[in-house]
Parts: structure tokens; sequence; C-alpha cells
């Protein structure tokens, strides 16, 4: 979007960053773009694809330049760290994953612990599925000072009117959410499906009238992917593949569809996806990276093609450090699935 005014570009930031200050503007979780260095995040049945520990940290900086030098630093940070392994006399894996998300430079911070587990079931001789729960509790912290709105802007002017807005009397928010998630696979592709946020939680800062409010929307992900051997399987490091994939994610009235993929040859990887909002291609994501036995690393830019360009934006950036500690053991060899992306 192409926004001009001071004012303007808070109130369009404010409008479609942040969670809501009434039952009307919604909020979308984070999805990274770099969803293969984030199972967790992504589907809770993607728990435990490791036999050993594994453990992952991403960072995602998005919109860095949106507003800079016009009152705003920036759109969202956020960070995640999380650990989870597969353990055989349970058939289960298990996970523990925090996030924490900066929206608006500071104008909303959330906090969020999840637990996760996830169960195996064999269904024949070529396919298997994952079925897993996630159960979280997230922390907001809402910085009143920061907000402008509609009654506070005058037109042609970078003064400012009080506002009849009525502050809340806490501006911390805590509250328990629920998800699930599935997967079925073969050694050769995949397809999963999560909803997030099962019990609608309430995520208000505001009270609002009853019935108006709902909770906070479910988001519904569907993804799937491929992995085509490029040498035959007759490896013993990490081989050349190729691993298409296609991510679509709907909460409330947001939707969006990833697809592209992802070719590894040994040690070095790279990527390229397409991210369409059902409106225009909103972005096209590059990424590239370096592993050994145990350390995966790996940088993804997002440049905008939206009419909210990239001059503005300053893209959106992806940093991804894995540590999967079967590696050391050559464990990636036991593995008869098609799941090399995640690992």
């Amino acid at each position: 979007m192409n926004c001009t005014g001071h004012y303007t570009r808070i109130l369009i930031f404010i409008l479609g960053a942040i969670l809501s200050m009434t039952s009307v503007v919604r909020s979308q979780d984070v999805i990274f773009s770099q969803f293969y260095n984030a199972p967790i995040q992504l589907n809770p049945g993607l728990v435990g694809l490791s036999n050993s520990p594994y453990v992952a940290v991403n960072y995602r900086d998005q919109w860095i330049g949106w507003g800079r030098g016009q009152g705003n630093n920036g759109g969202y940070s956020t960070y995640s760290a999380s650990y989870d392994q597969f353990f055989d006399y349970i058939n289960s894996g298990l996970g523990v994953q925090i996030l924490s998300d900066n929206a608006g430079d500071g104008i909303l911070n959330t906090n969020k612990l999840s637990g996760v587990y996830a169960y195996r079931l064999r269904i024949n001789k070529k396919f298997e599925a994952r079925v897993g729960l996630e159960a979280s509790v997230t922390q907001q912290r809402l910085d009143w000072d920061q907000l402008t709105f509609l009654d506070q802007i005058i037109v042609g002017s970078e003064d400012v009117l009080p506002s009849s807005e009525v502050r809340p009397n806490d501006l911390n928010n805590m509250y328990f959410d629920m998800s699930m998630g599935g997967v079925l696979y073969n050694d050769k592709f995949y397809i999963g499906i999560s909803v997030k946020h099962l019990n609608a939680p309430d995520n208000r800062f505001q009270a609002a009238s009853e019935g108006i409010y709902a909770g906070l929307p479910s988001r519904l992900a569907i993804h799937g992917g491929w992995e085509i051997d490029l040498d035959g399987y007759n490896n013993e490091g990490f081989g050349s593949f190729f691993a298409p994939s296609v991510l679509f994610v709907r909460q409330s009235e947001l939707s969006q569809l990833n697809a592209g993929g992802l070719y590894n040859k040994e040690n070095f990887f790279a990527g390229a996806w397409l991210r369409y909002d059902f409106s225009n291609i909103d972005a096209a994501i590059f990424s590239a990276g370096w592993r050994t036995n145990w350390l995966k690393l790996s940088y993804s830019f997002d440049m905008t093609l939206s009419s909210a360009g990239v001059a503005n934006t300053a893209g959106s950036h992806e940093v991804g450090i894995i540590m999967n500690f079967g590696g050391l053991q050559q464990e990636r060899s036991r593995y008869e699935d098609c799941f090399s992306i995640f690992r």
C-alpha cells in the first residue's frame, strides 16, 4: 500500500499490525518463511522428527523499514526457540517452544510458552501418520501511550487531539490456548493440517458487547511437500535432493499461499517461494544455508512485491539455527521418510 503523511502511516499500521482493541480488528499469527526450520510453529504433528535432541532457534524481522523516520520503527520482530525429540519407548514426540513477538516497535509484546505432544501411527507398510496436540500460555503487554486513534488526527497538521478512546484498566493480558495437527507421510511425500486456537481464547484488552467478540480466530494451515532424490539414495552424506512444497494458511478473513521449493547439494542448500495473499503476489522469498553433521544455518529474505513496496518496507529477514544432535551419530541414515527438509 502507498501511504502518505505521518499519522496516516501510524493509523494503517495500528489497524493492520496489532491485536484488536475491540471486536472488529483481528490479528494474524506469526508465519515463518523458513517454515522448515520451525516445524512446531507450523504443525504440532511435526514434533519429534529426530530420535535425538533437536533444537531450533528462529529470528524474523518483518518490514524493518516501515515508517522509518516518521514516528514508527519497523513492523514486527519475532524470536522463537524450541526443543523436541522422538522417544521410541512411548512411540511419541515431545517438545517445548518459547516464542516472543514485538509488534510496532514495542506497541504490543507477546510471549508464548508451549508444550507439544505427537503420537506416531503406522497405517500400513507404506504410510505413517503423526497426530499432535499443543497447549500454550500466552502473555501480552500493550503500550497504550504509543497508539494514535482516528479522533486524534487533524488533517494537514502534525498536531494531535485528545482521544475519546477509554484506556483499559489492565494493559496486560494472559490466556490459555489449545491447538492440534496431523501429518500423513511416506518416504516420498507428506501432507499435513493444523488448527490453532481451538478454544478461541480471549485476547482483548477492551471489553466488548456480549455476543460480538468470538475470541481469537482459529488459524487453519494445510501444507504438503515432496522429496525428490537426485542421486539414487546411494550417498552417505546429505546427498542431493529437491523438495517442492506448498503452504496454505487462513485466519479470520486473511489467507496466504506459499509455493516453491528447496534444493540441497550435500552441505549447501537454497530455496525460493512465492507468497500470494489472494489479492496479489505479496512477496518473493529467497533462502540459502549451510550445514554440518549436527548444525544448520540459514538466512532468507522476503522481497515485498505488493503495493507496500520493498523500498518502504525493506522486506523481511529471517535467520534459522538448527542443532540436530542425531547427526553426531550419523542418525539421519536411519530415517525412511520425506522430512529431510525439516532436519
